[in-house]
């Protein structure tokens, strides 16, 4: 079977469902990193590292901002490795097609060739992979703001401590924003598993996981405590 007749397996509707899911991941993504006038949580907390990277230079010690990051970088190690345990569960579910053929059709009660879901679960596994992939970027970015944030010297009056303080504080951004990218791509991951019931159940997901990422970015209740810090950090006189 080729490819052309592979695709022919698919409904207009299956083809429509993915271009959804692959337009409302990129769309979100570029909204929350470019949010214009009304900033994203993810926007708001990157001033919020570069003032913590500011606030560090004259900590005498430095063990809270050493376990902080600490806990940064356990958070990316257990998402990748999550993550590659799920591509594994899912490589697993492609060599074992014919009990994966079996539930599929039980749940959708349609009699589809094991190719079709197949491909289906490739697509969970891709958005899996660019999530480990993003995971371990940023671990390895937390542990460059590691080092940047040891080479920072104490003493606010040497030339060299606050511009090592504001480049750990880019590169500490550099690598939230990875790890954001990777949790966005587990999110729709778990929303193109709604693909195995179906293409209206993919639209469902879709428009529930991008309502929910916007949400949290532009209208939680985390997002207006951010705010009225920065507000009160501006009304501060200097």
């Amino acid at each position: 079977m080729n490819w052309f007749e592979r695709l022919s397996l698919f409904t207009p509707w299956d083809f429509a469902a993915i271009a959804l899911l692959v337009a409302a991941w990129l769309v979100i993504g570029w909204w929350i990193e470019h949010p214009g006038k009304h900033p994203s949580v993810s926007r708001l907390m990157g001033q919020y590292r570069r003032d913590w990277m500011v606030a560090m230079v004259t900590r005498q010690p430095r063990i809270f901002d050493a376990q902080t990051l600490s806990t940064l970088r356990q958070g990316t190690s257990f998402f990748a490795s999550a993550t590659m345990i799920a591509i594994g569960g899912a490589f697993a579910m492609i060599g074992n097609s014919d009990q994966l053929t079996g539930l599929a059709n039980q749940l959708t009660l349609e009699s589809d060739p094991a190719i079709v879901w197949e491909i289906k679960v490739l697509v969970i596994v891709a958005f899996l992979a660019n999530a480990f992939l993003k995971f371990v970027w940023s671990h390895r970015l937390f542990g460059y703001c590691a080092v940047l944030m040891a080479a920072t010297p104490n003493d606010h009056d040497d030339p060299v401590a606050y511009h090592r303080a504001r480049q750990a504080g880019e590169i500490n951004i550099f690598a939230a924003r990875s790890f954001n990218r990777g949790l966005r791509s587990v999110y729709f991951a778990l929303a193109a598993s709604a693909w195995l019931v179906g293409p209206w159940a993919l639209i469902f997901a879709v428009l529930l996981c991008f309502s929910v990422l916007w949400r949290r970015e532009f209208a939680s209740q985390s997002r207006k405590v951010l705010m009225e810090g920065n507000a009160r950090s501006a009304d501060t006189p200097s």
